[in-house]
Order: structure tokens, then sequence, then C-alpha cells
């Protein structure tokens, strides 16, 4: 029997769905260069390997997704935000050891700093001009709330947050800009799933569970890796011959895929697909 569905109900399933699998190319792409090459010093690391490409492609694929998913709750704000941070973890790589950094020290090669400057002017240019269209579009729209003015604010305040501490202390920029993106990114996931956890209205006993579960694996793995990047030991610590840094990584990538697989579940066949939770 055929189920009927409207276009865009089928646009707000793919769009989810190529989040799971988007993250399953990154998984494979990653996957394929420790078979070759043994364990990376975190996922991040990958943007210097051959897998570069697929980890900065996917990254711009999910913020594009974020972004699509429309709604008007405190979870797809978060989620405009959140794309804001994908594109920082794309486009700013993560320091590493490198002949250009002289001893033991870690920085962006000395290579791939044009691309930075290239990449950043890009991304802050665009994300201009898309918070002046979207407050257009916001306003000719009549969805020019509360929500809306405050998502569109706070995205300009992380904007220009990065864009100043780039003109005023490029250096530390390059040592620390890809390292707060992360947290922000997985943060901002790991609260919306704790909000579709615990607000009953959201989610379904069944679903509000497994959100739950993300949500505690998300945050207390992001704050167990960022103790470990405070106490200087990111270079060394390790469980079992495996970075912490790599292992903590993938464990956040894996619960980010779950958060999205069950999403795609639970509102496959909401009759108005905006993102809810």
């Amino acid at each position: 029997m055929r189920i009927r569905t409207t276009s865009t109900q089928r646009t707000y399933r793919y769009v989810r769905l190529s989040i799971v699998g988007a993250t399953l190319a990154l998984a494979v792409s990653i996957g394929i260069e420790v078979a070759g090459r043994g364990v990376l010093s975190s996922l991040s690391a990958a943007f210097y390997t051959p897998a570069g490409n697929v980890f900065v492609g996917v990254l711009c694929a999910i913020a594009l997704a974020l972004l699509v998913l429309s709604g008007r709750s405190v979870e797809q704000g978060l989620l405009d935000l959140a794309a804001v941070f994908a594109l920082v973890v794309a486009l700013i790589p993560t320091p590493i050891s490198d002949a250009s950094c002289g001893g033991d020290a870690v920085c962006v090669p000395a290579a791939a700093i044009p691309g930075v400057v290239n990449n950043g002017i890009s991304v802050a240019s665009l994300s201009l001009v898309v918070l002046i269209v979207a407050a257009v579009l916001a306003r000719t729209q009549g969805q020019a709330g509360a929500g809306t003015v405050v998502t569109l604010a706070a995205a300009a305040v992380i904007v220009a947050g990065f864009v100043a501490w780039a003109l005023g202390d490029f250096p530390g920029f390059l040592r620390g800009a890809h390292n707060v993106a992360a947290v922000g990114f997985f943060s901002v996931i790991g609260v919306v799933a704790a909000i579709s956890a615990w607000r009953p209205q959201r989610a379904p006993r069944r679903f509000r569970a497994v959100y739950a579960v993300v949500a505690v694996g998300i945050l207390g793995t992001l704050g167990a890796l960022v103790a470990v990047l405070i106490a200087g030991r990111a270079a060394t610590a390790a469980v079992g011959g495996v970075p912490v840094i790599f292992l903590g990584e993938s464990i956040v990538v894996a619960l980010f895929a779950a958060f999205w697989l069950v999403q795609t579940v639970e509102l496959w066949n909401a009759v108005d697909p905006a993102l809810r939770a």
C-alpha cells in the first residue's frame, strides 16, 4: 500500500537522514585511515590526512542541514547556533605536532595558515549575509518573535567573538578556536538532547530514555575531555593505547549520530515536520 506523504514531510525526513549518513561517511573515512596508518591523535587530526576532504565536507553538510531544518522551538534555535560552531570546527584545523611548530610544541602548521585565513574571511562574510537575510525573512514572514531575535543575536555574538579573537590574537586563535568550537557544538547537541529527554510533551517515553542517555553521554564525555585539555595531558593521556581525545571524540560523534537517528524515527510521520525536539 502506498503511504501518502507531502513533499515537505519527505524533505524533512531526508535532511535528518542526511545528517546520519554524513556522520557515517566520516566514520568510514577515518576508519580507513586508522586501519592503514594507526589511531590518530584525535578525530580532528583527520584534517591533515587523506580523510581531510571528507572531514571538512561532512561538517559543512551537517551545518547546512541544521540550518535547513526549520522550527520555532528553543531546540531549533540552539541547533542554528550549533551550525555556526560546526563551520568553525570544519574550517579552522586543530593544532598538531609539526616540524614548523618548533620543539615539542603543537600548532596549526604554517602550510595550513593561508587556508585558514581564506576560509575564515569567506565564512565570516557569508555569516554576515546569512544573518541579514534571516532577519529580513523573519520580518517579512511574520516570524520575528523573541526567539528568533535571540537566536540571531546569539549567532551574531558567536561570529563576532571568533572574528575579534582572530583579529586581536591570531596565534591564540589558531591554538584554541577549533577546540572551543568543538566543545560548543557538542555542548549544544547535548543540551538539545537533554531538553528532548526531560520535556514530556516533546517526545514519547521510549524516545526520551534514549535522549537522556545521549545527553548524559555527550555532556559527561565533553566534561572529561575538557578536563584533559585543561590539565595539558591531551598529547599523552590514553586508554589501552588509544588517545583519550580520539576515544572521547569517537563517543560523542557516535552519540550525535544516535540522536539524529532517533529523531528521524520519532518524527518520521509527523504531520507538521517542523523540528520539535
